[in-house]
Formats: C-alpha cells, structure tokens, sequence
C-alpha cells in the first residue's frame, strides 16, 4: 500500500514531469516513505529530487533553547533556495506529520516572530505557489507522536496502524487509487462548475452553534474543486487527502458571527473552542477556549490576517467525516468539515491567468503572510446563495450539498 500511496502522490498528486525537479520536504521518521516516494519520482522521470528533512524534537528544542534573535532572522540561502526551485517550476511534494501540540508551552513570542519572518522573506515563494506557478501536493503519513495524539487509548505501533488505516480510507488508497483519484476529481470539477456558473453574489451560513454568517463573493469569482492545473497547464492535486470545493470571499463583504466546529492544531498548539465577529469583511473579535493567545497572536501577524482568504464547502457525508475521527491534522480536518481560512487568498478568478494582481486586488482579494483554515461545518449547517437578481438557491441542507 506504501507504494501505491508513494506512486499516487508522484503521478496524480504532484504530477511530476519527465525531466523536471521535485523537491521532498519529509519528516526523519517517515524516511521509508519518502524513498519509496523518490524512487517513484525518478521512475516517472525526474532529473533529480533535493529532500529537505525535518525532525519534531530538534524544532521543539530550537524554540525552547536557541537565543531569541534567531527568530527574527530567516536565513538568507534558505530564501535562495526556495526562490530558485520557484524559478525552476520544480514540483513540490510536502510529507505533513508532525506532532499536534510540538510547541506546547514554547513561548508565543518567538513563535509569531518567526511566522513573521519566514512569512515575510518566503513571500514571493508562496505567492508563486497560491497562483499555482508551479505543480505542489500535501500528503501524510503516521507518525508515533501524532498517531498517539489521535488513538490515545492505543499503544505504540497499535495506534500507528489505525492511523495509517484511517489514512488509507480517507485518501481513497483502497482498491485502484488512480482510477479512485480520477472519478472523483470528475466529480468534484463538475461541481465546481455548476457552483462557478450561479455568479452567487453572496452565500449565507446558519447553524445551530450560533453561527449567522453573510459571505459576500467577489465579481468574477470561480470555484476550484481539488484538482487544479499550473500556469504551463501540468495537472495537480495540492492536498491528499482532498474533498473541497473553494473559492475567495470579498475583502469587506463578510459579516456575521462565525463558530469553529473542531480544534485547530495552529503553530505547534491546540486551539479550540474559536468564535469570530466579522464587520465589513474584518474579525474585529476573536475568542477560543483554549488557545487564545496562539490565535490572537497570528490574527496579529499583519492587517490581512483579520480577514478572510477562502471558503471551502464540504459534505458532512464524506469519507473523512463519516470515519468519526479528529485527526489534529489540518490536512485532514479541513476535508471532514466546511471550512474558512484567515489570511492569503487563492486568485480564484474566472480570468486570474490575464487580470493581473492589482485588479483582482481591487475585486477583493485578501493578502497576508499568513493562510490559517479553520473548520466550521456541522451536520445541521444551511448554506443558501444569493444570485445577482436575488434568486435564493440552497447550495447546503443539514451539512449536505443541496443537490
């Protein structure tokens, strides 16, 4: 299965091209996964792959022990590197799993300070990827620490098993995943589609947390389901798991109250419990029962984090959701539930690729160093979209698409 998995995330995933670059970022402890990953990327191809390793407990220690300046100096060959992969259309393939609550008890100061840094030296890295100059795809794999976090009553390989197994079914692993992979990107495009295709001019979140959210959409706006193509035209899948369909909303247009669903694993910590009052587009109140001070401190990373970068609708019926597990893993949790992030916005526009970033801009796209999804679906949640002659269409009944 670890091969098909590998095989999936090369050829589907980050569609890596014959004679191109892929660049690994992997944890040390699924250094299994990302040989069988290289050995995969070289099969279709590739001229090399460059892996970046990485390791939960010298990171943990770094933001415990290391002298506080380094958190405000991000290397300069770091951002060489990035900048230069960028350049190269390398593609991009990120094994995510890491431990939900790595930095608990890390002081928040340096944490934000280094967001803050990276953030501002890797900027023109990630406004490559969000614009899709280049192919790139998220994946996971369990680790110990993570896997004890989800399975707390399990031990050992016990809970990395029922991780990987529940890994397996939310990814569509069983059976033939290409063919899996390619039905339900069918699927999910023409869905897409059909939402693109209404012009909402405004959609409306009720539910029975309290939530009472009014989403204006910015003209011209379009819906990507999970399967999205570069610039150059190489199709990708940036996050496997994958059950969304996204679009940006309007800079100033959201107001309401909006409550998360799910805890949020945010910079290392466990935030949970978050309610948010919107007022022209702006989170003029943020509160959480537990992590209030990670949350408020990446709203404060700059302007654009108090407003929202993306709204992403999925089923309460899906695979994710209907397995009944919390995986403190975004990647995952994102897919079980509708979703929001604050921060950077996608150009999900009907005609990103010619209209330039200044008129997207003044259409409503939001800009941050930071891009944060949180999770608000439920099973009673109602979503209706305004069209621009006023028709009301239901888009979401009791957390389920309305058709």
């Amino acid at each position: 299965m670890n091969e098909q998995f590998a095989r999936l995330a090369v050829n589907i995933g980050a569609n890596v091209q014959k004679g191109g670059t892929l660049v690994l970022s992997a944890p040390v402890e699924c250094a299994g996964f990302a040989r069988l990953i290289a050995e995969a990327a070289y099969e279709a191809g590739a001229r090399e792959v460059v892996t970046r390793w990485s390791d939960d407990a010298m990171a943990r220690l770094k933001y415990l022990k290391a002298d506080g300046a380094v958190f405000d100096e991000f290397p300069r060959w770091m951002k060489v590197m990035y900048d230069e992969f960028a350049g190269k259309k390398a593609a991009l393939l990120t094994i995510h799993a890491t431990d939900p609550e790595l930095l608990k008890d890390a002081d928040p100061d340096r944490i934000t300070r280094w967001g803050k840094a990276s953030g501002t030296a890797l900027k023109p890295f990630f406004d490559k990827q969000m614009a899709n100059e280049f192919a790139w795809c998220i994946v996971s794999m369990p680790t110990p620490s993570w896997a004890r976090r989800v399975f707390p009553g399990l031990d050992g390989e016990a809970a990395v098993d029922a991780l990987w197994n529940a890994i397996e079914k939310a990814t569509r692993l069983e059976g033939d995943a290409v063919a899996n992979w390619r039905e339900h990107l069918a699927v999910m495009e023409r869905r897409a589609a059909g939402l693109t295709d209404y012009n909402f001019k405004k959609i409306r979140y009720l539910n029975g947390l309290g939530t009472d959210l009014t989403v204006e959409l910015p003209d011209n706006h379009k819906w990507i389901a999970c399967g999205e193509k570069t610039k150059d035209g190489v199709p990708f899948v940036a996050n496997m798991p994958s059950e969304e369909i996204f679009t940006l909303p309007k800079k100033d247009g959201v107001n309401g109250v909006l409550y998360s669903s799910m805890p949020l694993s945010l910079n290392g910590n466990i935030v949970d419990g978050m309610r948010f009052t919107f007022k022209d587009g702006r989170i003029v109140d943020a509160q959480a029962e537990k992590g209030l001070e990670y949350l408020r401190n990446e709203l404060n990373i700059d302007e654009g984090a108090r407003y929202l970068g993306e709204a992403a609708l999925v089923p309460h019926n899906s695979p994710i959701s209907n397995l009944g597990i919390l995986f403190y893993n975004t990647l995952f949790d994102e897919n079980a539930s509708c979703h929001f992030a604050f921060g950077k916005a996608y150009p999900c526009f009907r005609d990103a690729e010619t209209a330039g970033g200044e008129v997207m801009k003044a259409r409503g796209m939001n800009d941050s160093l930071t891009h944060t999804d949180f999770m608000v679906g439920t099973a009673d949640l109602s979503i209706v979209g305004t069209t621009q002659d006023g028709r009301e269409i239901p888009v979401f009944v009791n957390g389920n698409f309305a058709e």
